[in-house]
């Protein structure tokens, strides 16, 4: 995941996101559960899937204990309304 941040206000907000907006849970029945979001640009020829794999993947990177955690949620969406 890239994450950009800025310590000026740019012109268009939007623009200093991601493409897409994405909320992910994560469940360790009896133990605990997460959920991230986040935005994000996938590569040229990214599917859902693959998107789905990096996005967790990252989650959990940062979060070792959710390596074997259920998927409850997962959402990806064009970062728009």
């Amino acid at each position: 995941m890239t994450q950009t941040s800025s310590s000026s206000t740019p012109a268009n907000p939007a623009a200093a996101q991601g493409s897409h907006m994405w909320v992910l849970t994560l469940d360790l029945p009896g133990r605990t559960m997460t959920t991230q979001y986040g935005t994000w640009t996938p590569p040229a020829g990214t599917t859902r899937y693959d998107a789905f794999l990096a996005i967790r993947g990252d989650l959990v990177a940062r979060h070792p204990e959710m390596a074997n955690a259920n998927t409850i949620f997962f959402s990806l969406e064009p970062n728009r309304l």
